[in-house]
């Protein structure tokens, strides 16, 4: 079902049909996005994230980050990912990382959907899986114009029965 050598990343350039490893560094500017779009009291402490992560003092990013991501903001959630991911602050730890994300992609967050259909397409932090990874992107790819590029990749390395199976999971799904 997989080939073992399968590699793809979010946002870098295509190479012969596959994505080159240059990824997730953009989930720990989530949290900058996250400033924008939230106007309530846990902006101040997004924008105190966003603010240590600039300044590259990613233990405090961190810190701050890590209480709002455990509140179940979305957008905190997928900026503590990319930084267990990039080990940004912490020891890299991929399960951890897909474990943060899972939680926003599972609140129908676009770009952890995106992040974590890449993680399931590298078996990064989770079984290598093209189908769940397709499913992902797929889902991610209806909001986020990004992610249609990684989906149509994932698309082309896999049988049609395999995009037809994740497809209908992608239908199938419900956000918790």
């Amino acid at each position: 079902m997989i080939a073992p050598a399968r590699t793809f990343m979010r946002f870098s350039d295509t190479l012969g049909g596959r994505l080159s490893p240059v990824h997730i560094s953009r989930l720990s500017v989530g949290v900058v996005i996250a400033v924008l779009l939230s106007g309530n009291a846990t902006a101040g402490a997004l924008e105190d994230c966003a603010a240590a992560n600039d300044r590259q003092d990613y233990a405090e990013a961190v810190r701050l980050c890590r209480p709002l991501a455990e509140h179940g903001d979305m957008r905190a959630q997928t900026s503590l990912g990319g930084m267990y991911y990039n080990g940004q602050g912490v020891q890299r730890d991929y399960a951890e990382a897909a474990k943060w994300v899972r939680k926003a992609a599972e609140q129908d967050y676009a770009p952890a959907q995106a992040d974590l259909g890449v993680m399931y397409w590298n078996g990064q932090g989770v079984p290598q899986d093209a189908v769940l990874a397709y499913m992902w992107l797929y889902m991610a790819a209806a909001q986020e114009p990004d992610a249609v590029e990684e989906r149509d990749v994932a698309a082309s390395q896999m049988t049609s029965n395999e995009i037809a199976e994740a497809q209908k999971m992608a239908r199938e799904w419900k956000p918790k």
